[in-house]
């Protein structure tokens, strides 16, 4: 039985150290950089205090979340050369992704819908979106995630995995491990299967929903400036789009069909992609954003003085 699994950071034949040691790096620390950012910024500036500023900071904390749990680990392995990680380091693993990506998926989705109330039901707004419903909003989304989290991880770590221990990932993924188990994975393929249904396309569907609202609203309403509203929802979706469809690609794929090279790529998709364009979208292109940046850094400068 395996004791520990190898993280095999590229396929036979593949040098991907430039991959580890100058993208892998840059763009961790450009993602760290940019939420710490986000974060600083939201909760010293009062005029931030708003529901959107408010998830807007939740994101960029957990979005540091989910790139430290695999990125910064792979870094690490490449600079010490030590791939090996224990049964339960690699459960552990997998249990943060699932529940990063699920949250993560949910607070993009509770985003865009905010963005529809703010516009298209601004009489109701305040009311709807007051700080308790917020609150319970983001308590309910991380306790339904640790719950989705413990559901995947329980349903893949109960099989027993007596073939080879290399997972040829940079990380702990599922798809990876059910191709190292013995035991009967087509419970497994369903509920992910199931998962990807009901989750990713459920809130899919309710954020282009939202965004066609507020595209309807914004339209019939030239003074709302449509062409920041399409400059603002447009490159969203996109990040939405690349983050499904990616981690679709490599979790629907059969173990027949897969090649290690591109799942490695796909995955590096949806795991670096979403932390490091989140705080160009929502704040590098935002007006209030940059003023309060700007108020900040006037207010250090005199207190320093």
């Amino acid at each position: 039985m395996v004791t520990e699994f190898l993280l095999v950071g590229s396929p036979d034949g593949w040098d991907l150290s430039f991959l580890y040691f100058t993208v892998f790096p840059m763009t961790y620390l450009g993602t760290l950089l940019g939420n710490l950012l986000i974060i600083t910024v939201t909760t010293a500036d009062q005029n931030l205090h708003t529901s959107m500023y408010f998830f807007l900071r939740n994101l960029s904390i957990l979005d540091m979340c989910y790139i430290s749990v695999t990125v910064s680990n792979a870094c690490v392995n490449s600079l010490t050369g030590n791939r090996a990680i224990s049964v339960a380091g690699c459960a552990t693993q997998t249990f943060l992704v699932f529940f990063c990506a699920y949250v993560e998926m949910l607070f993009l989705t509770i985003m865009a819908w905010d963005r529809y109330l703010a516009i298209c039901q601004p009489l109701q707004y305040l009311f709807i979106m007051n700080p308790q419903i917020c609150v319970r909003m983001t308590l309910a989304t991380l306790i339904s995630g640790v719950l989705y989290a413990g559901m995947h991880t329980g349903n893949t770590f109960w099989l027993s995995f007596c073939q080879s221990n290399v997972v040829y990932q940079f990380f702990c993924d599922v798809p990876s491990l059910l191709r190292l188990s013995c035991s009967d994975t087509t419970s497994n393929m369903i509920l992910i299967l199931v998962s990807i249904i009901v989750v990713g396309g459920g809130c899919f569907a309710i954020i282009i929903m939202s965004y066609i609202h507020i595209f309807s609203a914004v339209l019939k309403f030239p003074t709302r400036a449509p062409g920041k509203a399409f400059s603002t929802c447009t490159p969203h979706i996109l990040v939405v789009s690349v983050f499904l469809s990616s981690g679709t690609a490599v979790y629907l794929r059969s173990s027949e069909t897969s090649d290690t090279l591109q799942d490695m790529v796909l995955s590096a998709f949806y795991i670096m992609v979403p932390p490091f364009l989140n705080p160009l979208i929502y704040s590098l292109r935002n007006k209030q954003v940059k003023e309060a940046v700007r108020r900040v850094m006037q207010r250090q400068l005199f207190s320093g003085k």
